[in-house]
Formats: structure tokens, sequence, C-alpha cells
């Protein structure tokens, strides 16, 4: 792969980490619950989550789930669910009404702070399509183990690079400050896009 069209894939990758959507919400909201280290966590484990179908992809499986409406359809629906279940779960410690109320809340650790993130990038398959068309623009016949792992490498650095500057930008003081004393509403929020791409996901 030249310099050139390494520059352009990293392009792309930027551009596709920077699209708003369910990621940059669950980061979000572990920055608002849990703080920086819970964050750091999501993101790169969503960025872990993004690199197992990009790998995927290189190597065949996801031209498979892409060519299997079935197999598509139930990784959809299952993400689906899963977007719907931590959805509500935000709703209900966004309508926490006090203080005392919030102070028994259960912290999650950092590792289940990870899965969530990695669950988010893993129950996408619409990441094989992704790929796929991005890929295919990359990969020739000819394409060595190298070109294929720095492929692999760009896409989990750039994910997971772009969500730790987020975290790094929304941890500091006053930032995190702010996002905790609002973080009802953050997690009311949040709770509110989680069940609405949900629903996208079931009736589109």
């Amino acid at each position: 792969m030249t310099f050139v069209a390494w520059l352009s894939l990293l392009a792309i990758c930027c551009l596709g980490a920077m699209s708003p959507g369910p990621s940059l919400a669950v980061v979000l909201k572990q920055t608002a619950d849990n703080g920086r280290l819970h964050a750091l966590a999501a993101s790169w484990f969503h960025a872990i989550g993004v690199g197992i179908w990009a790998f995927a992809c290189i190597f065949g499986l996801a031209i498979i789930v892409a060519k299997s409406p079935l197999l598509f359809q139930s990784i959809t629906w299952g993400g689906a669910g899963y977007l719907m279940y931590i959805g509500v779960q935000a709703l209900r410690a966004g309508m926490a009404k006090d203080e005392l109320t919030q102070s028994k809340t259960v912290k999650i650790s950092v590792w289940q702070a990870g899965v969530e993130g990695a669950m988010i990038s893993l129950l996408n398959p619409k990441l094989a399509i992704f790929f796929i068309a991005i890929f295919s623009q990359f990969i020739s016949a000819d394409a060595t183990l190298a070109d294929q792992l720095i492929l692999i490498g760009t896409v989990i650095a750039v994910d997971g690079g772009w969500y730790s500057i987020v975290v790094l930008m929304l941890a500091k003081g006053p930032v995190l400050n702010w996002l905790r004393q609002k973080s009802q509403w953050v997690n009311r929020i949040t709770g509110a896009i989680f069940i609405l791409l949900a629903i996208r996901v079931l009736t589109f």
C-alpha cells in the first residue's frame, strides 16, 4: 500500500469515526456517569469491536454476513435489542429524583464499561457493508499480510483515538463537573437516543 493510498484510507476512517451515533452516546454516558477511565475503556473496546469487523471483512466473514439476509437481520435485531436495553437503563438512571437515589445506583466496573462499548460495534453488522465498500478500494489480489494488518490497525487506531480525544476533552475538570451535575439529563437524552435508534433499526 502506498503512502497516498493510506492517507486516503485514514481520511475515510476519520470521517466515519467522527459521525455522531450510538458510539458517541455511549462514550458521553460513561464519561458523565463513571469518569474518564470507564469512558476510555468503552472507547478502546469499541475500537477493538470495529477492528474485528475489519478483520472479518478482509478475511471473508463479513461478505457472508452481507450476503446472508437472515444472518444479517439476526445480528441487526440483536443490536437493536441491546440498544433498547441500555436505553431503558439510561432512562431509569435519568429519572432518579434526588442525590440519595443517585448514590444507590450501582456503579459498573471498567470492564463492564468496555464490554458496553464493544457490544455497540460488534452488534452493528452495517460495519460489514461499510468495510467491504472501503476495503474494496484498497485491497488488491497481490495485497500482502502487512497491507492487511495496516488496514486493520488504522481502523482500530482511528476509532479508539478519536473517542479518546472526545473523552479527554469532556473529562477536564469544569466540563466533567458540569456533565456530572447534568448527569440526569445526559442519561435521559442518551437513553432516548438509544431507544429511537433501536426503533429505527427495527422499522427500516
